[in-house]
């Protein structure tokens, strides 16, 4: 392809959802710049000036440039960044799915640090970590009070340095000491089981650089174990996106081959590009293609195979592409509930070694043309959280909700909707009521559980039984825009 863009990225989905954008990593130079504005960056220089000589202390001049620098971005777009050296490394490993660290996915309980689960071949996993263990110490810092960031920082360091962590086993009812040696560890971003007989369920929690090869290698063990697949589940449930070509290429393997998957457009005539589902838009080097060698390995069925994706508020950015690209093509049912609508592209240009720009370039559209951007994807089936209903979906946040998000292009913004305020009033004061309960009492069943409301509609769906569809979800309202 003429420019093959590396994407990645992040985005702001609020503490329910995580964080994901999508983006290209380019370098900083460029040869047709516009004019500047002479008179306003003299005044800028005229500021500086003053606050270095007049302010009543001194002040850090880098410090001031920085933070000039991160306000005039953050004034943009929710999603356009300036990246000093230590928030661009946090932000490489994100994409990259690599970090160092001792290797576990954890949340929390009661205060402490619980163990969710150990990943596969981690320092934590041979150190003989299990799932709900609970940190009481990390080295000699005691973790009630920390916030789940603090301790996640205090876990990370630098490789072949040691960590000492104090367990709580509730099953055994004792507490002791693990001394973990830090390493490079990989991240997990698919999951997958069979159901039960005919049935799979395969789960993206984010597209990193390993997830393409995690997913075929999945796809590819599922079908081993059951080749007569009747029906599968794509979970993209509070996948908050990441890589591009990672999406192009899962787009690809439910499509037919060369067929759009999604479209950007922008001011730079680079912006304009449309991806197919085609190798050179996602293959990395000539000997790696997952994606084929999955699709011969198991005679092209996930082309065939009937497919339900689920999806929520928390899907966004490259997990929208795939469930747009899947929707327009009518290859399986959506279900769920309105997606995030995180539909713009961030191109990350390198200022130097350790800092960059990440900067909003364009808008994605579906095959069909549909615009994602502060709409994103309705599912055909709307479902509810549980079977109760939605519990606190109200009050997740979309992209139509942040401050200065930029407009669709196309169709109309969201209004205001006195119903979801209220509804959003009285989800709070649900939240208030649950706090008070026990922990697991309050707590979401997991996705791919056996208590897992929507994947059990969506395998009804697979097998023509019966659908809970939600009697009050609805497709966001939306209004033009006055000038």
């Amino acid at each position: 392809m003429g420019q093959k863009l590396k994407i990645a990225g992040w985005i702001g989905i609020g503490a329910l959802a995580g964080a994901l954008t999508t983006m290209s990593l380019q370098t900083v130079a460029r040869g047709n710049m516009a004019p500047l504005p002479l008179e306003e960056l003299q005044q800028l220089a005229a500021v500086f000036g003053m606050v270095k000589s007049d302010y009543v202390e001194p002040v850090d001049e880098k410090k001031l440039i920085t933070e000039a620098i991160s306000g005039m971005v953050a004034s943009l777009d929710p999603h356009s960044q300036y990246f000093d050296k230590k928030s661009f490394k946090e932000f490489s490993e994100g994409t990259s799915g690599k970090f160092v660290g001792v290797g576990i996915e954890i949340s929390q309980e009661d205060g402490l640090v619980k163990i969710v689960s150990p990943i596969e071949g981690s320092p934590a996993d041979r150190a003989g970590l299990k799932t709900n263990d609970l940190i009481t110490k990390i080295n000699d810092t005691a973790v009630k009070g920390l916030s789940l960031n603090e301790a996640v920082k205090r876990m990370r360091g630098e490789p072949k340095t040691k960590v000492l962590l104090t367990i709580f086993r509730k099953s055994e009812n004792r507490t002791f000491p693990v001394t973990i040696v830090r390493e490079e560890i990989k991240t997990q971003s698919v999951k997958s089981k069979l159901i039960e007989p005919g049935y799979g369920w395969i789960r993206v929690s984010q597209f990193q650089e390993r997830t393409v090869d995690d997913f075929a290698r999945k796809i590819e063990e599922m079908y081993k174990e059951d080749p007569k697949l009747k029906g599968l589940v794509l979970d993209l449930r509070n996948d908050p996106g990441g890589l591009l070509d990672a999406a192009v290429a899962l787009s690809a393997a439910f499509l037919p081959e060369n067929v759009t998957v999604v479209t950007t457009n922008g001011q730079l005539e680079e912006s304009k590009f449309t991806y197919k589902a085609t190798p050179q838009f996602w293959r990395r080097n000539s000997s790696n293609d997952p994606i084929t060698h999955m699709t011969q390995a198991t005679g092209g069925a996930l082309k065939k195979v009937p497919l339900v994706v689920l999806v929520n508020e928390g899907s966004a950015s490259a997990s929208e592409i795939v469930a747009g690209a899947l929707q327009d093509y009518k290859r399986g049912t959506l279900m769920g509930s309105q997606t995030f609508g995180k539909g713009s592209v961030q191109t990350v240009r390198q200022l130097g070694p350790d800092t960059a720009l990440k900067i909003t370039t364009a808008r994605y559209y579906t095959p069909n043309g549909r615009a994602i951007q502060a709409k994103g994807i309705v599912p055909e089936v709307m479902l509810d959280e549980t079977e109760n209903g939605n519990v606190f979906s109200a009050l997740r946040t979309r992209e139509a909700d942040l401050e200065k998000h930029l407009s669709n292009g196309k169709e109309a913004e969201e209004k205001k909707d006195p119903a979801r305020e209220k509804a959003r009033e009285d989800a709070l004061k649900k939240l208030e009521e649950e706090s008070k309960k026990p922990v697991a009492e309050r707590r979401l069943p997991e996705f791919g559980s056996d208590k897992d409301f929507q994947l059990i509609q969506a395998l009804n769906q697979l097998k023509g039984l019966p659908v809970k569809a939600s009697t009050t979800l609805a497709e966001r309202k939306t209004e033009k825009k006055e000038d």
